[in-house]
């Protein structure tokens, strides 16, 4: 019985154990159970890396604009200094901070640091940690970051032109500096290039054009002799016989010129006039059969001429005789009865094809035209001689009444674009002969009326002569777009000088010309190596419009010639200079040129401030302003870009 009860039993339990290995009702808890701990560390790893990215991307866009606010506030005038302004630091943190502040997303041990590259690049580095949640019951309790960038200054290819006040005033010193404007100008043109050469790219190409301006602009050397006229009307005079006769001296006199040199120096800007140091010597002296009287002279020195710019300062420029030899001879022809003459003043026309080298393709600047008899005194002229400095009259226009519909047909002079047809005057532009600037009927002490129709002015005396008088000032030499060295830069500013009045639409004008990828330079002013150039004029001045109706300029005299002003029009002289500024400037805006305006010691006028537009216009009142205004420029000519 037993040994039956006990065979039944172990035959129950073995059927028991069967019937569960059979049965897998009773299986998937287990399964369960052993596969939650993997699925737990997938979903946890999942949500701990979601985290983590974000934070990483987070740390990355702050990481960039620590280096970028960096890089910004180092400027590039650290390229000309070396340097770095104190706050660099502090304004990369600041930024980084901003963007990234500590316990973001719940991260720990947040650090950034920022290092100051050889190319004056900003490099950053960047790390926190970020604690795990689910992903910290499998041992691991933080997930580390590090994230590098850089920003740097990058340069396109770009055209530069400085369109440069250089009148008078720019001899004056503004409070609180110790140097005149055109001496800090001069320093601060040469650092601003040498911020943009030090901060460009290789194969980066950076033309620089300059235009000094004031009563007009010297662009002669830099057009082609067909590019203007061959004859043009000049306000001179004539000789008139009254009818009328007299009794008086006749006498003729004569300078020949022997042997030794003259030589004429640089110009300068001061406030006195030096003493001259010239000695005269008597050679010898002798009578002819005839009774010509001769004397012959050795001079050695230095002669100084000086012409007032403004009521302060005078243009000086030395003339150096050494061993000097030269005749001068005087005729008495005794009394006789003579025609009483007068001088006819009035526009004459002159030949003035002899300043083109044609063979050349240049003007040829600094020679000299010859009309006779219009010199030395009424009843015995002499011939006389003006020359060609550079500087010269524009094309043909009208008076314009409403600048917001200039019809460019007939104002040709604002039609930056328009090449010159050698058949066509109205479109050539006109050398101006500084000299053949007589101002009828102005005495020298600014009395009188100005008379345009001739004939009813005649005198035996000098009317004032604008250039004479120094009223015509002829600015530096301009120079087109092209790469320059430092040294050229510098051997180029060093050239300026002050004189002058202040007629902004000339240099907003011939800015614009010289800068057109579509004008008269078109072939030069192409993009560069065959990539998107980007043009920018920086337009300087230290003083609001101030033309002078005495000034002999780009329109002539402006009483008398009449071509865009007349002293009975209904707008002054000053507004018809602005509104054809503003003109100037929108034309060369159209052209995509990026206009940067500067007012110098000065507060700039409303035309000014609206042709640079928003962030474009800029004031400084004294040296350290003006560095400060330039290195901005440069900041935004160039391309500031996180570059890692």
């Amino acid at each position: 019985m037993a040994k039956n009860l006990h065979t039944a039993g172990k035959q129950e339990g073995m059927t028991f154990l069967a019937r569960l290995a059979r049965d897998v009702a009773g299986n998937t808890l287990a399964m369960l159970a052993a596969g939650l701990f993997p699925l737990l560390a997938l979903v946890g790893g999942g949500i701990d890396m979601g985290r983590s990215y974000l934070a990483q991307s987070r740390l990355q866009q702050a990481c960039d604009a620590g280096v970028l606010a960096a890089r910004k506030k180092l400027g590039s005038q650290v390229v000309t200094t070396g340097e770095v302004p104190n706050d660099v630091e502090t304004i990369g943190n600041t930024f980084f901070n901003v963007n990234f502040r500590a316990g973001a997303y719940g991260t720990t041990n947040r650090s950034f640091a920022m290092t100051l590259e050889p190319d004056y690049a900003i490099s950053g580095s960047a790390t926190a940690a970020v604690p795990t949640t689910i992903m910290n019951l499998f041992g691991y309790d933080k997930t580390d970051l590090t994230v590098a960038c850089q920003a740097k200054l990058n340069f396109s290819n770009t055209d530069v032109m400085f369109v440069l006040d250089t009148t008078g005033s720019m001899a004056w010193t503004n409070p609180g500096d110790t140097q005149p404007k055109i001496d800090i100008l001069r320093q601060v043109v040469k650092d601003f290039h040498g911020q943009l050469e030090g901060s460009k790219t290789p194969g980066t190409v950076i033309r620089y054009g300059f235009l000094p301006y004031s009563t007009n602009v010297n662009v002669g050397g830099i057009l082609d002799p067909d590019w203007m006229v061959d004859e043009w009307t000049y306000q001179g005079r004539v000789q008139q016989d009254t009818g009328r006769t007299t009794t008086g001296p006749v006498f003729e006199q004569n300078w020949t010129y022997v042997s030794g040199s003259d030589v004429l120096g640089t110009s300068y800007v001061s406030t006195t006039c030096p003493s001259n140091t010239t000695t005269w010597v008597e050679l010898r002296y002798w009578r002819d059969p005839d009774g010509t009287e001769n004397w012959e002279y050795l001079l050695n020195g230095v002669q100084y001429d000086c012409a007032w710019l403004d009521s302060t300062n005078k243009r000086i420029t030395p003339r150096t005789y050494t061993n000097y030899r030269y005749i001068y001879s005087y005729l008495n022809k005794g009394n006789r009865t003579i025609p009483v003459m007068t001088w006819r003043y009035q526009a004459i026309p002159v030949d003035v094809s002899s300043l083109k080298n044609n063979g050349a393709g240049t003007m040829r600047v600094g020679n000299k035209v010859t009309i006779r008899k219009m010199g030395g005194w009424v009843q015995d002229p002499v011939d006389f001689e003006a020359f060609f400095r550079g500087c010269i009259e524009e094309r043909d226009t009208y008076e314009i009444d409403d600048y917001s519909d200039v019809d460019f047909s007939r104002a040709l002079d604002l039609d930056i674009d328009l090449v010159p047809n050698p058949g066509d005057p109205s479109t050539q532009w006109r050398p101006i002969l500084n000299d053949i600037s007589f101002v009828r009927a102005i005495d020298w002490g600014g009395n009188g009326t100005f008379v345009p129709t001739p004939g009813t002015s005649d005198a035996d005396w000098d009317y004032l002569n604008a250039g004479w008088a120094g009223l015509s000032a002829c600015p530096a030499p301009a120079r087109k777009l092209a790469p320059m060295t430092a040294g050229e830069v510098s051997t180029y500013v060093d050239s300026l000088f002050a004189q002058g009045s202040t007629y902004h639409d000339i240099g907003m004008l011939w800015g614009a010309r010289m800068l057109s990828p579509s004008g008269i330079f078109a072939a030069e002013n192409a993009d560069a190596a065959g990539s998107v150039t980007s043009r920018h004029m920086i337009f300087l001045t230290d003083g609001e419009t101030a033309p002078l109706d005495l000034s002999y300029g780009t329109y002539g005299i402006e009483p008398l010639d009449q071509r865009r002003w007349s002293s009975s029009s209904s707008q002054t002289l000053t507004q018809v200079v602005e509104g054809r500024t503003a003109v100037a400037c929108e034309q060369a805006k159209r052209r995509n040129i990026t206009v940067w305006v500067i007012g110098f010691g000065t507060t700039l006028n409303p035309v000014l401030t609206a042709c640079a537009g928003p962030g474009h216009a800029f004031e400084a009142a004294d040296a350290t302003e003006l560095q400060d205004v330039f290195s901005k420029i440069a900041a935004q000519l160039g391309d500031l870009r996180v570059t890692k």
